[in-house]
């Protein structure tokens, strides 16, 4: 299983400098290989083959080139081989349905990481501080606040500038054994995720939506500022920044929101069960996009899934059509509006919230698509109908209890729902 570990580099001024310096060369080298690159045909081979064969022209290129001799050799390598990389990511775009281009040659504030792959750096100590020694660069200070296991094995690190001028350092691992998922699961859920509340799940549990109003008046405010100043200046510069750090705000917020939540159903669940949303389509549609856009439900799946894989908990995805309009007593389909917020079967007279009807109807078709035997004779709904006698019986949590105190207060509202 691959991983990363994340840390926050504090490089002094002179090696923010030669950080800049680097990752401007590796920069123009990307440019030169991607240019070599189209000058070659594809009868020549594959893919890989004609990255590879740019990547053995690095050695001509250090006879004129001087600035690419201060470049780490596999830091030189990584910046030729990212021309497949971003390729194979402009494929899956197309296959997802997007439209999409050629590469372009990249602008400065456009590429703003370099790779060392499988050597030139360690971790050491000097003068009482950790540091990251990397090679023909610096010995970087580094907030070392989790250490990485000693049974896996680190492939590469990237050295990366966010928009706001702080740097990072991204350890990609390998190694760890993947957990062997219960065959005979004991707790299991179903989510359904909306706007109103983030999430409704089979254990009686309503998350409340992050409210993000605050951060996105400020950030309004400060694009405003930002469009009235001259583009290049020293002060557009100055603002470019407050706007980064808006952008940044807003990002850290709600992936700290997205961490937790996953992280609680991945540790405290065999089986999670969620809907196969199709948010591209959803944010294409008129009316609430903007909303759809801010609850990034496709990111808490990515989180969620990977999550569960590390975790060796069951993750599934089922078609989201009908869950709302099913029963889940009966299976009888009634069509309601959005407005109306509570499900009453005229069948069988089945009452509860629309939403916790639905996730027992994505708990059922999980149950379903997994094929889990030991709920033969006894359905999901029928388990977990007794903590649903109505709509009121669900826990809402509130947004501000998952940021601000961690995931563990989740655990405390589904002891109170039950």
């Amino acid at each position: 299983m691959y991983y990363a570990y994340r840390y926050r580099l504090h490089p002094t001024e002179s090696q923010r400098e030669t950080l800049d310096s680097h990752r401007d060369t590796c920069r123009q080298l990307y440019n030169h290989a991607l240019n070599k690159f189209e000058q070659i045909p594809q009868s020549a081979g594959t893919l890989n083959q004609r990255v590879r064969q740019v990547r053995g022209q690095l050695p001509d290129l250090k006879d004129w080139w001087d600035d690419l001799n201060d470049l780490y050799s596999t830091v030189a390598q990584a910046a030729v081989m990212r021309i497949e990389d971003s390729i194979k990511a402009l494929s899956q775009l197309k296959q997802n349905g997007y439209n999409v281009g050629s590469l372009n040659w990249k602008a400065p504030s456009e590429f703003r990481s370099l790779t060392y792959v499988q050597s030139g750096f360690e971790f050491d100590k000097k003068n009482g501080q950790t540091v990251l020694s990397l090679s023909k660069l610096a010995d970087i200070p580094i907030s070392h606040h989790r250490k990485i296991p000693d049974d896996v094995t680190v492939k590469e690190v990237s050295i990366k500038k966010e928009r706001t001028g702080e740097w990072y350092a991204s350890f990609a691992v390998e190694g760890k054994e993947e957990p062997v998922k219960p065959e005979n699961p004991d707790r299991c859920v179903g989510i359904d995720v909306g706007i109103l509340k983030y999430a409704h799940d089979t254990d009686g549990r309503a998350v409340g939506s992050l409210d993000l109003q605050d951060e996105r008046k400020r950030l309004k405010r400060e694009q405003r500022s930002l469009s009235r100043k001259q583009h290049g200046s020293n002060n557009w510069e100055k603002q470019r920044l407050r706007v980064a750090e808006c952008h940044q705000r807003v990002r850290r917020k709600r992936h700290d929101f997205l961490h937790k939540l996953s992280n609680y159903y991945a540790t405290e669940y065999d089986v999670v069960a969620v809907e196969e949303l199709n948010v591209k389509s959803m944010l294409e549609s008129a009316g609430n996009s903007q909303n759809t856009a801010l609850a990034a439900w496709d990111t808490f799946r990515t989180m969620l899934e990977y999550k569960c894989k590390r975790e060796g908990t069951h993750f599934v995805e089922v078609e989201p059509a009908g869950t709302t309009k099913q029963c889940a007593s009966c299976g009888v389909a009634s069509d309601k509006p959005l407005w109306v917020r509570e499900h009453s079967c005229p069948a069988c007279g089945f009452e509860m919230d629309r939403d916790a009807n639905a996730a027992l109807n994505i708990l059922s078709r999980g149950f379903e698509k997994l094929e889990l035997g030991q709920f033969e004779g006894t359905t999901p709904v029928e388990t977990a109908l007794p903590m649903f006698t109505s709509s009121g019986a669900s826990d809402v949590v509130d947004t501000k209890r998952v940021v601000e105190t961690g995931s563990p207060t989740l655990k405390k509202g589904a002891q109170a729902a039950e």
